[in-house]
């Protein structure tokens, strides 16, 4: 099922002149939306709106919270396009397809790509609510050898051994920081350690005792294979994750997590992090990445 899928460099083209030809934005920065976090669509001006059934070589998004939808539009003055609703292994995607928007958006013009994903906290001070900024991953599957870079190297879009050491933006994720003090939302806003597993299942209280043992503050199950994909580009990265439910790591623990829970609480931070991008973005020298 995860075998490499050959995606050519003019497949990827061809989806992107699509899309130039629909429509006259031209964006430079790309937001992924995680489960229940597609209103940050909601903030673009004069938007265009492509159902992803309709864009040639897109997969379809089948997770409730997921919209399905690719927007076009402008935020603080600055062109944008925005996700609504991501592909995942465990649906059934290669991760050439998951993956597949990435590198579209690189060849829209796109230079800066945000992640954001719905995680289960592991870390014991991270409550449920609370927000984090991506400053490193753990790809397990990547480990394992599904990783969206197997096979043929596409030398056009990057190197056959691209570094990750320092793939998420150290000057976004500082100026992110300074945001949420000026917010007065500080107290939970934290920087940690994301790790994606395959899912679809939670994880058992084994494997979350584990995961802590490892430096793991937050785990998921996406957003890795884009980031490495992002960096492979060369893109900017910048990472988030809304806390929605904390990981069971106790055997007495009587509590359980499922995917309606996780939907409710991101509802309830929405407009927190909608804010913290918004303004992100309009202090983003999209040239340069660094306060403007």
């Amino acid at each position: 099922m995860h075998s490499k899928e050959q995606i050519c460099h003019d497949d990827y083209q061809k989806t992107a002149d699509w899309l130039l030809s629909q429509t006259k934005h031209r964006p430079k920065v790309a937001i992924i939306c995680g489960s229940g976090l597609g209103m940050l669509a909601d903030t673009l001006k004069c938007q265009q709106t492509f159902s992803y059934s309709d864009i040639p070589g897109f997969p379809h998004s089948t997770v409730k919270g997921h919209a399905g939808r690719l927007v076009f539009g402008e935020l603080k003055g600055k062109e944008c396009v925005c996700m609504q609703g991501r592909f995942h292994m465990y649906e059934g995607h290669s991760l050439c397809k998951t993956t597949f928007p990435v590198r579209v958006f690189k060849l829209l013009g796109v230079e800066t790509l945000i992640v954001t994903n719905a995680a289960g906290s592991l870390a014991d001070s991270y409550q449920p609510g609370d927000i984090m900024i991506i400053k490193d991953h753990i790809n397990f599957p990547g480990l394992m050898g599904l990783n969206p870079l197997s096979g043929p190297n596409d030398d056009q879009f990057g190197p056959r051994f691209p570094a990750m050491s320092g793939v998420y933006n150290k000057d976004l994720c500082r100026l992110a920081m300074d945001i949420v003090k000026q917010l007065g939302v500080a107290q939970y806003v934290h920087e940690g350690v994301y790790a994606m597993v395959g899912g679809p299942n939670f994880e058992t209280v084994a494997e979350a005792r584990l995961l802590h043992r490892l430096g793991v503050d937050a785990v998921g199950m996406s957003t890795a294979p884009e980031v490495v994909v992002a960096g492979h580009c060369g893109l900017t990265v910048f990472g988030l994750s809304l806390i929605t439910n904390k990981v069971v790591k106790s055997y007495e623990d009587t509590a359980s997590v499922n995917h309606e829970g996780v939907l409710e609480v991101s509802k309830l931070r929405s407009h927190t992090l909608q804010h913290l991008v918004t303004e992100l973005i309009s202090r983003m020298d999209v040239n340069n990445n660094t306060n403007v």
